[in-house]
Order: structure tokens, then sequence, then C-alpha cells
């Protein structure tokens, strides 16, 4: 095979260019391309709540209905969701770091096009391309962190690195952007995101090797299954939105349930049947790419749902300043970044399968006890936050260590998009589940200004069923994806083109 770079680097840089097979037996010593990469999908996370809390403002300003907002933020997640497989297959085929690079300098640049925005559809165009820039960020940040280092233990920690970036993102922005908001414009907030984009950017210039082309796949690219895998996605994502805006017995809310299940079919047969097809369907009936992705499901939408639940806890219910409910969310941050030794021993003890059999119940627990604590004050909830987070990041890490390990060197990227589109269905069906059955417990419109008592206790009552609701599915769809995965405390690293191997789906 060649090992001729797929992207030729500057003359003076060619001697030091590093391999894209360098591998590094730290954190310390990667701490450029990883401090890059983290950037990149710190950018990725913190845009969409730097938004959720800036949309009120956004509301009065473009004069924009309810609807009309809730496409400012629906229109991300369909193309970010539906381009996710695609963009990692791509990247698979025309390298992995050309495709961060294109997509970081799309996003920068995208972003500040919010500053010629003068209507809610012009905003709504430039979220969607902003999805569709974040699709080829999102799988190829986790890809690369997983090439970097060959020991399980370093990995684990260094993709727990990204998700407390990410976590912290996603939980801070609420916290950064009101604080901003009392002193800036809602365009600026938004366009921040350039010059941390950038910043990225050069990072991984410098810092990220080039991909050879032998540690890249050479099949064509199939642009039918792409198609019908964007089609699928996005009618998926779609119905969760039309189900909450129209009703779930709504001819478009079927329409697009009905589409979504014939792309999903569609897809199938194409990859059956295609000579080069985007996703061998075969690799799913590993019980750690299989298992791994559905118990990600799990994960995201108890993190989507809690999310939404303590935002409106916390904003609305209780009338909190963004500033005073971005803070309430610190115990996640905290558990985040001080609970790794809990998720390490819990792989060291009983390995993947029973590790995230133990996130799923920290998981499920937690959410019983937030059903609880929702009337018995902020330190009750802080406790559930605490256990909910050790839960949430156990099943994070453990499964996309296993999932991505389990494909292919030449489809890593590809193994990551699996690994966030399964995210990003459970965020979705995680927000129309919390949000369907606040507006069916209690009100369909949210009241401004301070909440009556009366109002406040019915919240309460919706928010404890609404949290029952979301730990039954999360212990079921959970533990269906944990016992498929191995009894490995390792991970295994995969070369070549036959296809997964090493764990297969059975126990060790």
């Amino acid at each position: 095979m060649s090992t001729q770079p797929a992207e030729t680097p500057p003359p003076s840089a060619v001697a030091a260019a590093p391999s894209s097979h360098r591998t590094y037996d730290s954190l310390g010593a990667a701490w450029i391309p990883l401090a890059a990469l983290c950037l990149a999908f710190f950018v990725e996370m913190v845009d969409n709540t730097l938004l959720t809390i800036a949309l009120p403002t956004i509301g009065r300003d473009l004069g924009s209905g309810t609807t009309a907002l809730q496409w400012v933020s629906g229109a991300y997640s369909l193309t970010f969701g539906g381009l996710l497989l695609t963009a990692g297959s791509i990247a698979d085929r025309f390298g992995r770091r050309r495709v961060l690079l294109c997509g970081l300098a799309a996003f920068g640049s995208i972003s500040l096009l919010v500053l010629t925005v003068n209507s809610t559809g012009h905003l709504i165009a430039v979220r969607a391309a902003l999805g569709l820039a974040a699709a080829a960020m999102a799988p190829i940040t986790n890809s690369l962190v997983f090439r970097f280092f060959d020991d399980d233990k370093v990995r684990m920690r260094a993709i727990t690195v990204m998700i407390v970036v990410g976590m912290s993102g996603f939980v801070l922005g609420p916290l950064i952007g009101g604080t901003v908001l009392a002193h800036v414009r809602w365009e600026f907030l938004l366009a921040v995101n350039a010059p941390i984009a950038l910043l990225a950017c050069l990072g991984v210039r410098w810092g990220v090797p080039a991909d050879d082309n032998a540690d890249l796949t050479r099949e064509k690219l199939d642009l039918p299954g792409a198609a019908l895998s964007i089609a699928a996605i996005g009618l998926f994502c779609y119905t969760l939105t039309a189900g909450v805006d129209h009703g779930w017995g709504s001819a478009i809310t079927i329409a697009c349930a009905l589409g979504a299940v014939a792309a999903v079919l569609g897809f199938i047969w194409r990859e059956r049947t295609a000579a080069s097809p985007m996703l061998d369907i075969n690799v799913l009936k590993v019980g750690t790419v299989s298992g791994g992705a559905i118990a990600q499901v799990a994960a995201a939408l108890a993190m989507a749902g809690v999310m939404f639940g303590l935002l409106m806890h916390f904003q609305y219910a209780l009338g909190w300043s963004p500033m005073r409910a971005g803070l309430a969310n610190l115990p996640l941050i905290g558990t985040m970044i001080i609970g790794q030794p809990l998720s390490e021993l819990f792989v060291k003890l009983w390995g993947h399968r029973i590790a995230c059999l133990v996130g799923v119940g920290c998981l499920a627990g937690s959410l019983v006890g937030l059903a609880w604590a929702t009337s018995h004050g902020y330190l009750a909830i802080a406790i559930f936050m605490v256990t909910f987070t050790i839960g949430l990041r156990t099943i994070m890490t453990v499964c996309a260590v296993a999932l991505i390990g389990a494909m292919p060197e030449n489809r890593t990227s590809l193994g990551a998009a699996l690994n966030d589109t399964a995210q990003e269905i459970g965020q979705s069906t995680g927000t129309a589940v919390v949000g369907t059955l606040i507006a069916l417990l209690v009100t369909r419109v949210l009241p401004d200004g301070t909440w009556p008592a009366d109002l406040v206790a019915s919240f309460f009552r919706g928010e404890r069923i609404t949290y029952l609701v979301l730990a039954v599915l999360v212990a079921v769809i959970g533990v269906v994806g944990a016992l498929t995965l191995t009894d490995a405390r390792t991970t295994d690293e995969h070369g070549g083109d036959e296809g997964p191997v090493g764990e297969g789906s059975g126990s060790e």
C-alpha cells in the first residue's frame, strides 16, 4: 500500500510533519492536537445552548412566533443529525483532517453571517448551514482522539476529556449567554463562534497529522446510501418536531414517520446490495457496535430530557435568572471532571457490559430520584444530578471506546459518526418526550413573568411524571444495549478492510 500522505504539507514542514500513525503514551504528550480537537467539539456544543438562552430576545427583535423560533433551533438539528453518517463516510475516504479543517472553516465563516440577519427565515437558513458544518466536525474529532492513543486507559481518559469539554459547553452555554446578553446584542453572542473556530482550525492545522492514503478506505462514496441516510434521520428528527407542533396524530406527523420508516428500509436495502456501501450492515451484527449505539441513545435521551426539564424548572417554574440557572447546573460539570476514576474502576472490575449496566442503573435511579426531588429543594436535585452524571459519563465513555474500537482502522470516522448519530437521535427524542409531556400535563403556553403557585404545583406534578417515564425508557433501552456488549476490559485496535474483529458479539 502507498504511504504517501493524502494532504501535502508545505515544503518547510515536510521534515517535521507527524505521521498519521503516530500515537502518544500520555495526554500531556498530545496536548496540542487534543486541545485543538476539544476546542472544535466545544464550539459545536456551546453553539446550541447559547442560542437557546437567546431565543426570547431573538423573537422580540425579529418579531418571530413560537413555531418560527422552534425552527431556528430545529433547523440545526435536522441538518446536523441527517449528515453525520455521510460526513463520517466522506472523512474516511478523503481524509479526516482535511474534512475537519473544512468543517471548522465553514462553521466559523457561517457564524459571521448572523451579523447580516434581518429576518427569521434568514436566521433559519444560517442555522441549517451551521448544522451542516457541525456534522463535518463531530465524528472526526472523536475518531481522531481515539486514534492518537494505543493504550486503552489513556484512550478512555482522552475521550473523557472530550466529553467533559463538550458537556461544559452544553451546560455552561446558558450561563455564558445570559451574562453576555446583558451587555451585547444577540447577534454578537452567536458570532463569537467564529474566533473560537479559527483557533481550533489553527490548532488542528499545526498539531493534527495529515492522513495517509494507506489509512483511508478506497471505496467509492455511496451517494444513494448517503441520500437515504439523510432522509431517514432528517425525517425522524422532524417527526418529533412535528409531533410537538401539530400533534402526534396529525397528517404531517404521520407522513413524516412513514417517510422515515420507508427511508430506513430503503437504506438497508441499498447497503445490502451496493458494491461499495457507505455502511456495511453486517457491522451492526457485532454486539459491540449495535449495543454501544443503543446504549448511547439511552444516555443521550436521559441527558437531553434532564437538561431541558431542569432549564424549565429553574428558569420558568422558579423564575431564576439565566446566570443563576447556569450556576445551578455546575454539579453536572464537577462530577464529569472528578468522576473519571469511578468509570475506569467500573471497567477494570467488571468490563464493558457490567460497567454499562451500572451506568444505566445510575441514570434510571437518578431520574426516579429527580422525580422526588423536584418538590424538595435544590440540594435534593443537586445530589441526584451527581449520581446522574456518574451514570451518564460511564455509558458515554465506555460505549464510545467500545464502538469505535470495534470498527476497522479505515472506518473509525464512520464509527464515530454512528456514535454521534445515536446520541443525536437520543437527544431529539428526549427533548420531544419532555416537551410533549409538559404540554399535555401542564400547559402548552409558558407564561412570561412569575408563575402563580397553582401553575408551579402543576408543573412539579408534570415534571415528576415526566422523569418517571424517562426512567422507564432509559432503563429498557439502556439494558438492551448494555447486554450486547462484551466483558472486555480493553479495546483492541483493528485494521484492514475485513471488518470488525476481536471483541465480537459474545462474552469473553
